[in-house]
């Protein structure tokens, strides 16, 4: 009985965490599948919406509406972010994409750092964050389900958007060959607009789980999930939604399994395990388990 329990637990958090793994990797691949653009200045749009999540959520705003708005706000600052920032350079070389982005996170780290706290705040959390399920010997936690559901929902619903919208054929299709689409008369700014808005919607969504489990937001609380993102996405595949969402489960059985073989005396090197399997995975599939090779497995 316990062997089963143990097995049920551990499939309820692998699953759990894979969910919200995915969504950090999917916020990430999307904008890479159309301007092959690393935006490392992700992760900071998770810390705008945990932020945001403080401030409204210590008035008497009902928590629900707290976190629409923080999701809310991370789309804004990712539409800016793309406007300001990114916009200008779009026609450069990758590599100066990719500093421009380094310069955004360090630019929106050290703000918050300046015109904040550099130490950890409290977030005001519903009780359910703490909360479980009790079946049987089980303890189920609450969050755990809801993270689940609401990952899950989310990824239906983006499968849908992309595949049923013209929007989302667009980006399909920018994905797969950014020059032609663009002569065939589909617009460039709405097209690249739409994936950071989706990518801000992503990490809004992601900051509220986030937060959830860590209780508090801190000037450096996106350097885990970018990091997440980014090996998720290289072990999926980088030109690949499909193999974002599986390099985002795969990781979080990893992370999870680690945590129920390892001995204690061995956790604190569970990272070191992590990265170890990750690097034998790309030995001997150094371009990620999926590999998009047309635009419906990319977009």
């Amino acid at each position: 009985m316990d062997t089963v329990n143990d097995l049920l637990q551990f499939s309820i958090n692998a699953l759990s965490l894979g969910s919200l793994y995915a969504l950090m990797a999917l916020g990430l691949a999307i904008v890479y599948g159309i301007l092959r653009l690393i935006n490392f200045a992700y992760g900071e749009l998770v810390m705008v919406g945990g932020y945001t999540l403080l401030v409204v959520g210590a008035g008497p705003v009902p928590w629900l509406i707290a976190a629409a708005i923080a999701v809310t706000v991370a789309v804004m600052a990712s539409l800016l972010l793309e406007r300001i920032a990114f916009r200008p350079v779009r026609d450069a070389s990758p590599n100066t994409l990719l500093i421009t982005s380094f310069a955004v996170s360090a630019l929106l780290q050290n703000a918050v750092l300046l015109f904040v706290s550099p130490r950890p705040k409290a977030v005001s959390l519903p009780s359910i964050f703490t909360e479980n399920f009790v079946v049987g010997d089980l303890l189920i936690s609450k969050i755990n389900v809801i993270t689940l559901i609401t990952c899950l929902s989310l990824l239906g619903l983006l499968t849908l958007f992309l595949r049923r919208t013209l929007i989302g054929i667009s980006l399909r299709a920018a994905a797969d060959d950014f020059t032609m689409t663009r002569l065939l008369g589909v617009r460039a700014n709405r097209v690249i607009a739409t994936a950071f808005a989706i990518s801000g919607f992503l990490a809004g969504v992601v900051s509220l789980f986030w937060v959830g489990r860590l209780g508090s937001v801190t000037p450096t609380l996106g350097l885990t999930p970018i990091l997440i993102a980014f090996i998720a996405t290289v072990i999926g595949g980088m030109e690949s939604l499909l193999g974002a969402v599986v390099g985002g489960f795969l990781l979080a059985f990893l992370t999870v399994g680690l945590q129920f073989i390892l001995p204690q005396e061995l956790l604190d090197f569970r990272q070191a395990f992590t990265f170890f399997i990750v690097i034998l995975v790309l030995l001997f599939r150094p371009q990620g388990l999926v590999q998009g090779s047309h635009s419906a497995e990319r977009v």
